[in-house]
């Protein structure tokens, strides 16, 4: 069994600057969502977490590439060459081409700034050697030029329309001495137009393409990943505004040319490029419409009157609460992003702008209170409030000791994250009522586990759950135990959902991970792919837990890996994730107070069992010298992995070992637990 490669790991560690990685984040997911999720990852991350099997593209950005050398160096570099080596591909952009060439040198002669030596990576088996063009200074733009690339178009032979020149953003890059050896494995992709400040060789070669083992990589002098949208103006740099104009006028081929570049590493190229979406308004609601008054009233402490208007300036963001009837006021309109003129609203879930990187803590989240009834379907055409609570109410016939849960909605089509929204304003959260959900139809900054990013475009379950846990029941009932019983809840839903839906093909992979049977793997043996995850966050207040449980499944989109849609046999209707929302929290609201009430009982354990993946499955334990053990299950006191330590020939020690998900990565694939760090 193989993981599908659907991660982008951009490195942000020791070296790198922070306008480098935002601008490789940023025009990596415009172009690769939702296919891929872009991920920001440290060196522990490359050198302590099993990320290879996962891994579609390795991106190191722009920096100092000394800063490179000294934490990835020996084991970081091995891990990153045998990765490459079989299979994998890496694009390095300016200091990133220098680490992956075999030799640096960089402002030879430039006593403070001169950098010369060998680099362990070797992808480009040659030198790379810079700057290019002189003027170049650290944490400045001064040395920063708009420089023209020729491109050599036969090299991307099926990668669709590629430009013949490209201008793009330089600062500080390098050139690719003697590039076209015949000794080497390496294809010029692109070349210098302007006269260099080095002897670059015959080529001038300022992107190349290394074949490397059954991988690749594609080293690049150059910022092509630069937009100009994302370049602030320097008035004390002599030219710098003619720099970001003739960038900007260029912007469609810099960006035909990036995406050739990654159709050439092989990698799924969106047809059109994602642009950054525009936040929407939140819709507050409730089952009893008039309940939205008793909630409202809970909240007056935290609620500032300004000029007429309401707003609960929280830790993290700012809300201003409005009223359906005054929301189309001038001055309640000043300060938004674009919206549809007629509804208020985005056009559709993956409509856009061409805005730069937004820093979203400066948005004002408005919230709009519906106290007399649900919303219209024009002002939430992706999510039908009625068909939720009518769901809600029809599963509590059947889950009977669900009575709270889901009875306060709040709705947004365009939301940063529903688990940050929450989690992150704890003014607002400690007057949140135990079953308080927010979920949305596309999020622009989601959040999974440790450095996970979700990818959630329209088609995602997306929601966000508050669970008030007593903190006189942690000894005896610990919190850890709430991810599991949300596990289940949600296999259970689906399997639930309606007649003819209980062999859906969806596992639990430990701890929270949600999997399916992958409907488009051709190998004979079982093939799971994940379609879902929890991430759970806990504060105290008050004698209480207060947990935020967000979740997210691919429900009716089929990237980035599959979706319940492409489970379902062809007479079987779609889901609809108003409806699924809704049997969620019924499953785990009744779940949780059987926990509340008798613990995680023989009836829970065994519902966790019954659904996931790991039925005595052997693995390696890293942080334990390497020991094979098979899988047991989970303890009932602190929820650990079980481990059964085995000799070589798969019996028993006798040695059992207890493992913490927060302390360990669990490789499915490799059957490896990694110890995190």
């Amino acid at each position: 069994m193989t993981a599908r490669k659907l991660n982008v790991l951009v490195y942000n560690g020791t070296g790198t600057t922070v306008e480098s990685v935002k601008h490789a984040i940023y025009s990596l997911r415009r172009l690769l969502s939702p296919n891929y999720a872009v991920i920001p990852v440290t060196d522990t991350v490359l050198l302590k977490e099993p990320w290879a099997p996962s891994c579609a593209l390795l991106v190191i950005p722009g920096g100092a590439d000394l800063g490179y050398c000294r934490v990835l160096n020996g084991e970081g570099n091995s891990i990153i060459t045998q990765y490459v080596r079989r299979g994998g591909k890496y694009l390095g952009f300016c200091a990133g081409a220098y680490y992956g060439s075999k030799k640096c040198e960089f402002e030879v002669g430039n006593r403070p700034m001169e950098v010369i030596g060998s680099r362990e990576l070797a992808f480009f088996p040659g030198t790379c050697r810079g700057g290019a063009f002189k003027g170049f200074q650290y944490n400045s733009e001064k040395g920063a030029k708009a420089v023209r690339i020729n491109i050599e178009k036969i090299a991307f032979k099926g990668a669709g329309v590629v430009p013949e020149i490209v201008i793009s953003y330089y600062n500080g890059g390098g050139v690719f001495v003697d590039a076209k050896d015949p000794n080497n494995d390496v294809e010029v992709l692109a070349s210098y137009d302007d006269k260099l400040d080095v002897n670059g060789g015959a080529e001038n070669a300022a992107v190349v393409y290394c074949r490397v083992g059954e991988g690749a990589a594609i080293l690049t002098g150059p910022h092509p990943e630069f937009a100009a949208v994302n370049l602030s103006p320097h008035h004390d740099v002599d030219g710098y505004d003619a720099l970001i104009a003739s960038l900007r006028a260029g912007d469609s081929d810099r960006v035909r040319f990036l995406k050739a570049c990654l159709t050439k590493l092989g990698l799924e190229v969106s047809q059109e490029s994602s642009g950054v979406p525009s936040l929407s308004r939140l819709h507050l609601s409730s089952i009893v419409s008039s309940n939205v008054d008793d909630l409202l009233y809970s909240w007056e402490e935290i609620v500032n009157k300004e000029d007429g208007e309401e707003y609960i300036r929280a830790e993290h963001d700012t809300f201003h609460l409005e009223k359906p009837e005054t929301r189309w006021s001038m001055n309640q309109l000043k300060d938004t992003l674009p919206r549809n003129e007629i509804t208020g609203e985005l056009t559709t879930p993956s409509s856009s702008t061409d805005e730069a990187l937004i820093d979203y803590t400066t948005v004002v989240k408005r919230i709009v209170t519906h106290e007399r009834e649900w919303p219209e379907a024009k002002a939430t055409p992706y999510f039908n409030h009625h068909a939720f609570f009518s769901s809600l109410r029809d599963y509590r016939q059947t889950d009977t000791e669900a009575e709270e849960w889901g009875n306060y909605l709040m709705y947004g089509e365009v939301v940063t994250s529903t688990n940050t929204i929450l989690e992150k304003n704890f003014k607002l959260l400690s007057k949140l009522p135990s079953g308080f959900t927010l979920t949305a139809t596309t999020q622009v900054a989601g959040r999974g586990r440790g450095t996970n990013v979700w990818v959630s475009p329209a088609g995602s379950l997306i929601m966000s759950t508050v669970i008030n846990h007593p903190g006189h029941l942690a000894a005896s009932r610990p919190i850890v135990f709430i991810q599991y019983l949300a596990a289940v809840a949600i296999v259970q839903a689906i399997k639930t959902y309606d007649t003819g839906y209980d062999q859906i093909p969806v596992k639990l992979k430990w701890p929270n991970d949600i999997y399916a049977l992958d409907p488009r793997s051709s190998s004979s043996e079982p093939t799971y792919v994940k379609i879902g995850g929890i991430l759970s966050n806990c504060v105290y207040f008050a004698g209480s837990y207060q947990i935020v449980l967000g979740i997210g499944i691919n429900t009716t989109n089929g990237r980035p890996t599959t979706s319940l849609d492409a489970l379902l046999p062809s007479h079987l209707p779609p889901f609809r994730i108003e409806k699924l929302i809704a049997h969620i929290l019924t499953r785990l609201e009744t779940l949780y107070k059987t926990f509340v009430r008798s613990g995680f009982t023989t009836e829970l354990e065994r519902a966790y069992y019954d659904n996931w993946l790991h039925g005595r499955q052997i693995v390696t334990l890293e942080a334990q010298g390497g020991v094979k053990a098979r899988i047991v299950g989970i303890t009932t006191d602190w929820g650990m992995l079980k481990a059964q330590e085995l000799d070589k020939d798969d019996k028993p020690t006798g040695k059992m070992w207890a493992l913490q998900s927060d302390e360990n990565s669990f490789d499915f694939f490799k059957g490896l637990v990694k110890r995190k760090i």
